[in-house]
């Protein structure tokens, strides 16, 4: 297969040693002349006779030199003689040496030689012939330059069982000179797409038809071969589609942890534009996700090859290989994502229309499982970069401070009006629920705004800040990817703290922040999440001890919420106990959406989903976590 040339814009260098001072009757003196010309660009002080004897002129073997130098026309050039000139009668062969400076500081040095005859009365001429460039080189070659692309590396779990691997995929597109019916035609390849749940935007397909000449091919979408071939009698017959089959690096499943993972396409042309050094037309690169932030490592260094190119009868290109620099293969990445796990958190999230997240995380070691995001799973890693407020389930670290402080206990009668004020400004339950007092257990699994914000005053900001800090909120943990830590209000003001208390005011979120709180609570003590395994990032967060006492009667409370509290569609999960905490937060002033949240934890894995205008929590974040334990339970 014949390989993109690379290129290159540099000038030509001569050198033709130290000839100065010669004479027009000795070998050694027209091989300097020859150089001296050849470096110049004047050749008429030389002769020329081709190899059959014939006359041929300066002027034409000029124009032919530069002829052969085809990619390598721009590549600088050093000639110097090697040792003296062999002569036998009439009869020199003179060594030289010939050294060219390729892409990157890449020396290609080899040896060639000049040929020279004496002729009564013309002394001694220059036998022209492509060998003279290089000893393989013969009429109407050229000098190529080939890219070797280097075997990208791949995206490996714990155990070094590849996670991404190479896949068969068919691009549909379309092209202009075939379409018949537009109209007809978007109308059937959106049934046909709906067909295996994929969505393609459509709307402006009659503008890009419009602009695109005839033959062009407007890719609309790359599926795996299983799902194209689903769909296949549905696409193929229609006029105007155009399909091309190629190999790309994917994941098991197209929703397999899509944002996080990334994708490996061929390289666009903003790509190209921002790193022309490294890139050329054909490469594959990594977008989004960790084939993006470890693209130069996985990519590796691609090889370069200067070949001998020559047309055959044929009109087939013939490559002869002169030198080549190997490439260097890509060195692959090492995470802690669970491929079972990984698919139950997929599989939990795919029936919800709403933008939905979704991350498990290993309590003993604090390995990422999974990190799903959908309807779209390769749209915005919402899981790891979401900044939104948490609701309730920031009610698990209030509780925490609380408890550390001494300043309630779980049978701490604490009253929980409909609504309670604030200076001036009025909170309150959802669906306007009222308990009365009740022991802070109940006011916990029933979640009580209003009992909270009662509290709030005995928490203080300095409480609140204490206990996110400790359960790693707002740390400075790294996990070798983009994750947002959070960040804990203020409690500037008696208003603020009060809506802190229960997870909304200022304070903001990303599911796996909630995750790695929850499994603190879980283990005992904060332990920083772990992602990216190899290469490791640096400043991965350090472990600390939580309060025994506290976490006891924390951890009660969360097995209440699933016994009898906002959380019992969950008390029938297969397993072990679950405990958790719902969530309803509100994130804009006037509106009544909310997202829902459910934080959690089942034996070793502690979890967080969030919902984005999903409702309360109990209403779509605990039915997603049901279906994500029942599935690793199975």
């Amino acid at each position: 297969m014949r390989r993109a040339t690379i290129g290159l814009t540099t000038l030509l260098v001569l050198v033709s040693g130290a000839l100065a001072g010669c004479s027009d009757d000795e070998p050694r003196d027209t091989v300097g002349a020859f150089l001296d010309g050849w470096k110049s660009g004047d050749l008429s002080r030389v002769g020329f006779v081709t190899a059959d004897g014939g006359k041929i002129a300066a002027s034409e073997v000029l124009t032919e030199i530069r002829a052969f130098y085809g990619d390598l026309k721009d590549q600088p050039l050093a000639v110097s003689v090697a040792g003296e000139p062999k002569v036998t009668g009439d009869d020199s062969t003179t060594p030289i040496d010939v050294r060219w400076t390729l892409s990157g500081n890449v020396t290609w040095a080899y040896r060639s030689a000049v040929r020279m005859t004496k002729r009564s009365g013309d002394g001694w001429q220059v036998i022209w012939e492509p060998a003279v460039l290089q000893p393989d080189l013969e009429s109407g070659e050229k000098f190529r330059l080939r890219r070797v692309p280097a075997q990208r590396g791949t995206i490996l779990d714990a155990n070094g069982k590849p996670l991404v691997g190479p896949h068969e995929v068919v691009v549909i597109g379309v092209s202009p000179e075939k379409i018949t019916n537009l109209s007809s035609l978007t109308g059937s390849l959106t049934k046909a797409f709906r067909k295996i749940d994929v969505d393609v935007d459509l709307a402006d397909l009659a503008d890009r038809v419009g602009k695109a000449d005839d033959g062009a091919f407007l890719e609309l979408i790359t599926l795996r071969r299983a799902d194209y071939n689903r769909i296949r009698d549905d696409v193929r017959p229609l006029p105007g589609t155009v399909f091309r089959t190629e190999t790309r690096q994917l994941a098991p499943t197209r929703a397999f942890a899509r944002a996080l993972l990334g994708t490996v396409d061929a390289a666009t042309r903003d790509d190209l534009d921002a790193r022309p050094a490294e890139l050329t037309t054909g490469d594959l690169v990594g977008h989004g996700g960790l084939q993006a932030r470890y693209d130069k490592q996985l990519r590796g260094t691609p090889g370069l090859s200067v070949v001998i190119s020559a047309e055959a009868a044929d009109e087939t290109v013939q490559d002869q290989p002169v030198f080549t620099v190997e490439p260097v293969n890509g060195k692959s990445i090492k995470v802690t994502l669970d491929t079972a796990t990984q698919n139950a958190a997929d599989r939990a999230l795919a029936g919800q229309k709403q933008p939905s997240s979704l991350v498990a995380l290993r309590i003993s070691d604090g390995a990422v499982l999974a990190v799903a995001n959908g309807p779209d799973p390769g749209g915005v890693n919402t899981a790891l970069t979401g900044q939104v407020p948490p609701g309730s389930t920031y009610k698990m670290i209030s509780t925490y401070g609380l408890l550390q402080k001494g300043a309630v206990r779980a049978d701490t009668p604490v009253d929980c009006p409909r609504t309670r004020t604030v200076d001036g400004r009025t909170f309150k339950n959802s669906d306007d629920e009222e308990l009365g007092t009740v022991p802070f257990h109940v006011d916990f699994a029933k979640s009580c705004n209003t009992a909270f914000v009662a509290l709030a005053p005995k928490l203080g900001a300095d409480g609140l800040a204490a206990a996110s800090r400790a359960l790693g909120i707002g740390g400075d943990w790294n996990i070798g990817i983009d994750a947002y830590t959070g960040k804990v209000s203020d409690g500037g003001s008696p208003t603020e703290l009060a809506a802190a208390s229960f997870g909304q005011g200022s304070t903001a979120v990303s599911p796996i922040a909630m995750a790695v709180a929850t499994a603190a609570v879980a283990k005992g003590g904060f332990q920083p999440p772990r992602l990216v395994l190899d290469p490791a990032p640096a400043a991965t967060g350090t472990p600390g001890a939580l309060d025994a006492n506290a976490l006891t009667g924390l951890r009660s409370m969360m097995r209440e919420v699933v016994t009898g509290g906002t959380g019992t569609a969950l008390r029938g999960v297969a397993g072990e106990p679950v405990y958790g905490k719902t969530g309803t937060a509100e994130f804009q002033n006037g509106s009544e959406d909310t997202h829902s949240w459910f934080v959690g934890y089942q034996g070793d894995v502690a979890f967080a989903v969030m919902v984005q205008k999903g409702g309360a929590g109990s209403e779509a974040a605990v039915p997603i976590a049901k279906r994500f334990l029942t599935t690793l339970a199975g």
